[in-house]
């Protein structure tokens, strides 16, 4: 084990990579190499500049922004900049129908006037190896038994490390398929504030249309302050607290881009599974995203065909349908460029040269036919779990409806106490008003409609849960008929007591088994989940378990197969920090189809369509670039306002929001999606067609003062012209 562990450290030590740009690599890792190669391309900052666990340095700028993308420090007084569709929600929520910030756009003339959000920012303090603590509780563990003691060991460490008095949170990661673990130990801070967000059609231009698309031309930004308590300690809103005083803070440049410039991103990636097997290749493919983005587009088509008929419901809807919206484009194509470049074939490949150097060695030797038996196994149930997943919990009302479970295990189990049943009480009725607040009845009894019937065709009969589709065909008519599920799903809506205060008061005073079960949202919710859950999830806990015990032995054994390979491994990005560099540069996508590294605001008005839902632009918008009034954020080559650019770094969701940096560690612009043709990604890096798509902070800051009027804002940031 000593010499595997030493085998892993020298990964950053020695690493001299053939790959171009491929690497999602830990900072406070960094090997001496890795690093001399940055400088050979072009970086300019010191080794301790970038990360210091004692010292001020470049990471403390980079923040997990929410719950999911990235953030970073821009000015003295805590502003942050991430992009739009990070703060989507944030900015839907502070909007009404009088005042749609979420249309309009909106800037802070003063720090008075930030609004409060639910967003929480954290910052990384310091990183610590417990590998050793964990390895040797596991000891010989195997399957579902040592997942099972893992987690509890993990849970144990965090907590130790943590201290909820001062908001420091610790997060142990398993890296490389749980052969390394890693506590990560954060800062988190509570009161987070909107100052700027571009209009919708600036931060979300080209919409679904351009979505991991290039040429690009989005806005994709939006402004936020941190604040403390007077005395620099993280603290809940109060109008006494102060703008946070970082230990970092970026600035900003505004000497713009030219191809082969290096580029750096920070950030945090969520997660790749860069070393997947062909079998896990192959029920991605055929399975689990085909599965995936056809419930989707159920979700998708009735979800929009409500937004479109009114503001109201649009504001309503659209945080719900950019989420769904993302990974519904992200799954397909992911599946197309796994197919397109032959990424089965080649994991097969790799796998049958482990397979001949494992043969005579006891601990790899049976790996992959074992991994046959459970890919096997669990195959005939993986469409069944999608269609839970994302078709009974793509409903929000059969998703609010499960929340009801707990309360009746409250009710019939004579083993439960009144402060179970409160404690289930008190869950549902504190969430149905968020459900309430969210949920469109008219798309969603269509989702419920379609959902069901697909499930009685498209999952196997002896997985249906018992009498349920006899049920229906008893009360509503013939199953292959969709005029059968949308009376049911008109039956659901309106009958139950979720949706009427009267109803649901009466039972939350009084809680009746009898009621619940007789309700048809909870009766229909429950039957499918519980079906599931009683049935096929311990398969799927088991599948799981042996996948990763499994997973970890094979990347042990390629490290010790190919000790050259190795020193070129990364572990997969588990949202951590990472840092990831590589170049501007342009790239051929097919034959005969050269894309140019930037785009411009030429490009803005040639997309723009007046009054469509996806390529409209705000009035001053069309005037000031027509007039190209591109005051100080002109690029001087160009003679043109350069909206976004794109790099070879190798980045992945969790990466929004994440920072460009040049050789000098100057803002140069913000990640916000990756193309198209490189939707492999997670399974496969292709050095070919990977590109970053990042908004040029340039438009940014153009956005925000000669479009949005906020000098305010400008005048905080340290410019590097």
């Amino acid at each position: 084990m000593k010499k595997f562990l030493l085998t892993v450290a020298l990964l950053f030590l020695l690493v001299l990579r053939s790959l171009a740009d491929e690497g999602m690599w830990l900072p406070f890792l960094l090997g001496q190499q890795v690093y001399n190669d940055m400088v050979k391309k072009g970086l300019k900052l010191t080794k301790e500049q970038l990360y210091n666990i004692n010292k001020a340095s470049l990471k403390d700028a980079i923040v997990i922004f929410g719950s999911g993308c990235t953030g970073e420090v821009v000015s003295a007084e805590g502003l942050l900049f991430t992009n739009h569709h990070c703060g989507y929600d944030a900015i839907a929520g502070a909007s009404t129908v009088d005042h749609n910030y979420l249309r309009d756009g909106f800037y802070a003339s003063n720090k008075g006037e930030e609004i409060p959000t639910d967003i929480t920012v954290q910052f990384l303090l310091r990183v610590e190896d417990v590998t050793k603590e964990v390895m040797d509780s596991l000891g010989d563990k195997s399957g579902l038994e040592r997942w099972q003691k893992q987690s509890a060991v993990l849970a144990g460490i965090n907590r130790r490390m943590s201290d909820p008095t001062q908001s420091i949170e610790t997060r142990v990661n398993a890296l490389f398929k749980g052969n390394q673990f890693i506590a990560f130990v954060y800062q988190r801070y509570y009161d987070v504030r909107l100052a700027g967000a571009p209009p919708e059609s600036v931060g979300k231009f080209g919409g679904d249309t351009d979505n991991w698309e290039w040429p690009r031309h989005t806005g994709d930004y939006s402004i936020y302050r941190v604040y403390t308590s007077p005395d620099g300690k993280s603290a809940k809103y109060d109008a006494g607290n102060i703008p946070l005083k970082p230990k970092w803070y970026l600035p900003v440049s505004l000497k713009g881009v030219k191809e082969n410039n290096f580029a750096m991103i920070w950030g945090y990636p969520g997660s790749t599974n860069r070393y997947e097997t062909s079998y896990g290749v192959q029920l991605a493919t055929e399975i689990n995203n085909p599965t995936l983005v056809s419930l989707r587009e159920v979700r998708l088509k009735y979800m929009m065909d409500e937004m479109k008929k009114d503001p109201a419901t649009k504001l309503q809807l659209s945080p719900s349908y950019a989420m769904v919206a993302n990974y519904w484009k992200f799954y397909d194509g992911e599946t197309k460029q796994l197919i397109k470049h032959d990424v089965y074939g080649q994991k097969k490949k790799a796998e049958e040269a482990f397979i001949k150097w494992a043969d005579g060695k006891p601990e790899f030797q049976g790996i992959f036919a074992e991994w046959s038996d459970a890919y096997k196994a669990w195959t005939k149930y993986a469409k069944h779990r999608m269609y839970i997943n994302e078709g009974i919990f793509g409903s929000s009302l059969f998703e609010f409806s499960t929340m009801l479970i707990p309360v009746e295990a409250a009710l019939v189990k004579t083993s439960a106490s009144q402060a179970d049943l409160k404690k289930a009480l008190d869950a549902a009725n504190n969430y149905r008003t968020h459900f309430l607040s969210e949920e469109n009845k008219i798309s969603d009894q269509h989702i419920v409609a379609v959902i069901l019937k697909l499930f009685y065709e498209n999952i196997p009969k002896d997985q249906h849960p018992i009498g349920i589709y006899g049920t229906i065909r008893n009360q509503y008519g013939a199953l292959d008929k969709q005029e059968t599920f949308e009376k049911l799903a008109a039956d659901i809506f309106s009958k139950t007591f979720i949706f009427d205060d009267t109803k649901w008061n009466a039972f939350m005073a009084h809680p009746d088994a009898n009621v619940l079960q007789g309700d048809p949202a909870f009766y229909y919710a429950n039957a499918f989940y519980s079906n599931y859950i009683s049935k096929y999830s311990p398969y799927y806990q088991q599948f799981n378990a042996k996948n990763m015990d499994l997973g970890r032995l094979y990347l042990k054994g390629i490290m010790q197969m190919d000790p050259v390979k190795a020193k070129m491994m990364y572990p997969d990005a588990t949202f951590t920090m990472r840092m990831t560099y590589g170049a501007v540069k342009a790239y051929r996508p097919r034959d005969g189809v050269q894309y140019d590294y930037v785009t411009t605001s030429k490009g803005i008005l040639e997309k723009y369509i007046p009054g469509d839902y996806e390529f409209d632009l705000p009035a001053k918008q069309i005037e000031l670039l027509k007039k190209k009034d591109f005051g100080p954020y002109a690029d001087p080559v160009r003679k043109d306002l350069v909206t976004g650019f794109i790099t070879t770094n190798d980045i992945t969701g969790g990466n929004s929001g994440s920072p460009v940096l040049n050789g000098n560690g100057e803002l140069i612009g913000l990640a916000f999606d990756g193309n198209y043709e490189a939707l492999s990604h997670k399974m496969a890096f292709d050095k070919e067609q990977v590109r970053t798509i990042c908004v040029d902070i340039r438009y940014v800051l153009w956005c925000i003062d000669k479009l949005g009027g906020a000098s305010n804002l400008i005048k905080e940031l340290k410019i590097v012209k």
